[in-house]
């Protein structure tokens, strides 16, 4: 963007006016006032709860603000509502998608154009869904229903869903948290193209190196409030950090595990239908031994999810056998076997499986526990010992909430993730299945769990840890598989891995 310290009233499509908003016990946003360029790539970071999701929120007419307004393309305006924001041109694309399950793909977005004003046939829209697929790599099933996709094929009908809505404005909440390497670059030269044709991206992170790579300007928010607007070719991680949190970036984990000790999940040519009825894991095989975290990467959609489910109990396999501690279980177990067996499970999809959305902090934080006489006494919760033990995962992993009290949807994404993260951890599991555990976390927040996972590891605890970034599973795992179209590529000794070799790998089924 040319000369962007000087803002002309003509230049400015947004402008953010005081705007304020409070829950109870809490100041969410606190007086923010900062303006965002027509056709820029504007970064917005800052740590869990920091403010950025009700921020944008409020700009896509979700929420409404307390105090302060918006100026839109000029316009004032001081509260709308989302179909006035999609009439306006704005677009959110949030951190969970949207998508009404029972509704095929074709349906969710015929469903949102209408709702727009948007008037088209669904034989015009196949066609164009097929060339956008093409264009963007976004792999889209029209006919698939939403129940039967994952988030990270669920994200791609969101960006197919943006192109067809033909934004002014995109707001894209932690867009690549749930993609591969390979789907985040065909994501920035989408992002590029169509700030170059004059929208304007609002593009909210906590992956820095992202944030610098792929933003015109960068606005940091703490506690609620703005900390100040940097040009992306000026600042720099350790600057960022900085503003965030007020401090120096967190120190990096070593990878240290304990020594590996004996097999504690064995997987042997395991079979498992996808909700399709296809098949999404074929002939899968691994070991996981005690003292080890063993990464598991791939595109989305390749049968993370459904090989995860498995071993967490939650997914029936339709052939081969699960070993945990030398017992065999050939057709799978129940979910409450896998935690008899010492298995804890964080999920992908922390809203749809790892919480339940309605209850409390205090609920969700003993969810999968009621079953263990410490909270249930002769067939009646105890509520005394429940709320000391949400206390507990409230303070010991950081969870921002007013109260154990609060609705668990009231809390952000993040604050969910770290309650979900605490809630399997304390179990001291003998195995645990982590399925993108540090997916919407800040940097302190992210590098704090690695730093748990790792101790975990060297207690003796075998972690299978399924993850989107590459980084993470390059610098704590002992051992490293690809997933490709259903199987197990690997592992290879984390001395033998890199990101290009993975990243290879992911696209083409060979390592």
């Amino acid at each position: 963007m040319a000369d962007m310290e000087e803002e002309a009233w003509t230049e400015v499509a947004i402008r953010f006016v005081d705007i304020t908003k409070k829950y109870p016990g809490v100041v969410a946003n606190d007086h923010i006032s900062f303006n965002v360029l027509r056709g820029e790539i504007h970064g917005l970071l800052g740590e869990n709860g920091a403010g950025k999701t009700t921020l944008m929120k409020i700009l896509y007419g979700l929420e409404n603000p307390d105090e302060g307004y918006l100026v839109l393309n000029g316009e004032r305006v001081d509260s709308h509502t989302p179909r006035e924001a999609l009439r306006r041109g704005i677009v959110m694309i949030q951190q969970h998608p949207s998508l009404i399950d029972r509704l095929s793909v074709e349906e969710n977005i015929l469903l949102e154009l209408w709702g727009a004003g948007v008037r088209i046939k669904r034989d015009e829209l196949r066609r164009r869904l097929t060339a956008i697929s093409e264009e963007y790599g976004l792999r889209i099933n029209p006919k698939a229903y939403g129940w039967q996709l994952s988030l990270g094929e669920k994200q791609r009908v969101e960006f197919a869903k943006a192109i067809l809505l033909r934004t002014r404005i995109l707001i894209l909440d932690e867009p690549t948290t749930i993609l591969s390497p390979i789907e985040v670059e065909a994501l920035f030269r989408f992002i590029r193209k169509i700030s170059s044709e004059g929208v304007t991206v609002l593009f909210i992170t906590h992956r820095l190196g992202e944030a610098l790579s792929i933003c015109d300007r960068i606005t940091v928010l703490r506690k609620g409030r703005v900390i100040g607007t940097v040009p992306a070719g000026k600042a720099s991680p350790t600057m960022l950090v900085e503003m965030m949190f007020g401090s120096s970036p967190p120190t990096p984990q070593k990878t240290v595990h304990g020594s590996r000790g004996p097999p504690l999940l064995r997987i042997r040519d395991l079979w498992v239908r996808s909700d399709q009825g296809g098949w999404a894991v074929k002939g899968a095989s691994i070991t996981i031994h005690s003292g080890e975290i063993v990464g598991i990467v791939g595109i989305s959609g390749n049968g993370q999810r459904e090989l995860a489910e498995a071993v967490a109990g939650l997914r029936r396999p339709a052939k081969g056998s699960i070993e945990v501690e030398g017992r065999n279980y050939r057709g799978g177990y129940r979910p409450r076997i896998a935690l008899d067996l010492g298995i804890s499970y964080i999920p992908e999809d922390r809203l749809g499986i790892g919480v339940a959305r309605g209850l409390t902090v205090a609920e969700n934080a003993v969810l999968r526990d009621l079953w263990w006489n410490r909270f249930v006494r002769k067939g009646i919760i105890d509520w005394r010992t429940v709320r000391s033990h949400a206390s507990l995962l409230v303070s010991k992993y950081g969870v921002k909430t007013p109260g154990i009290d609060t609705p668990i949807d009231a809390l952000s994404g993040g604050n969910i993730q770290r309650l979900i993260v605490g809630r399997e951890l304390e179990r001291s599991p003998r195995i645990l299945v982590a399925h993108n555990p540090t997916s919407g976390l800040d940097v302190s927040a992210a590098s704090t769990i690695r730093g748990m996972l790792l101790s975990m590891a060297a207690q003796g605890t075998g972690i299978m840890l399924f993850s989107d970034d590459l980084e993470e599973v390059l610098s704590i795992s002992s051992r490293v598989a690809v997933m490709y179209d259903g199987r197990l590529l690997g592992p290879l000794r984390r001395e033998e891995a890199d990101s290009r070799k993975l990243g290879y790998a992911m696209a083409t089924g060979v390592l």
